[in-house]
């Protein structure tokens, strides 16, 4: 129970930490956030916890896929705030076209074969 909760208070941590950075130096937090920390943890501790390192590479070779489909929000947000929406629904309508274009890069890999 205790290394799960290390696992929490670190994680977190990292993701205060850049939000408070991007609050003072939006660049700096930027940099931090374009950086694949949640990816980097993630396999970090499927590694920590199966020592084994197939999981890792099979999730990285995963997210591969699902980078271009990731761009979705960072394009559509600016341009929906620039738009005049407000942040909430700018934030939704970006995150629902971003779960729509990963379902479709799902359903496009599938229709060429390729499993990852």
């Amino acid at each position: 129970m205790i290394y799960y909760i290390a696992k929490l208070l670190i994680t977190t941590l990292l993701i205060v930490l850049i939000s408070e950075i991007a609050k003072r130096n939006s660049l700096a937090g930027a940099i931090l956030a374009a950086i694949p920390l949640v990816s980097i943890l993630a396999m970090t501790w499927m590694y920590v916890d199966t020592n084994s390192s197939v999981k890792a590479v099979e999730f990285s070779n995963n997210v591969v896929w699902l980078i271009v489909p990731s761009m979705t929000l960072f394009i559509a947000f600016p341009i929906l705030i620039k738009k005049g929406f407000g942040f909430y629904p700018s934030m939704f309508i970006s995150i629902s076209m971003t779960i729509f274009a990963y379902y479709s890069v799902i359903l496009l890999l599938e229709k060429l074969g390729i499993r990852s």
